[in-house]
């Protein structure tokens, strides 16, 4: 089943520290986000493979918008 990792946060994707076919832990940083020049991480919600990245670095993002789906 796929687990979505979510901006938490309105924000900009500063950073993606994942790939597509990576392992993540539960509570690992997948994404940091930039928000009123504070940098957030965006962590794991539980331990599964990146199956896809739906964001770019530099791209504008919303609270609750899927960041990254874990499979």
């Amino acid at each position: 089943m796929a687990t979505n990792v979510c901006a938490h946060i309105t924000g900009t994707v500063w950073k993606i520290e994942v790939k597509e076919g990576d392992d993540v832990m539960e509570g690992q940083s997948c994404v940091i986000l930039e928000s009123m020049k504070m940098e957030m991480p965006v962590e794991a919600p539980a331990s599964g493979k990146v199956e896809k990245i739906n964001c770019t670095e530099g791209q504008a993002v919303n609270e609750g918008d899927v960041l990254v789906i874990l499979a």
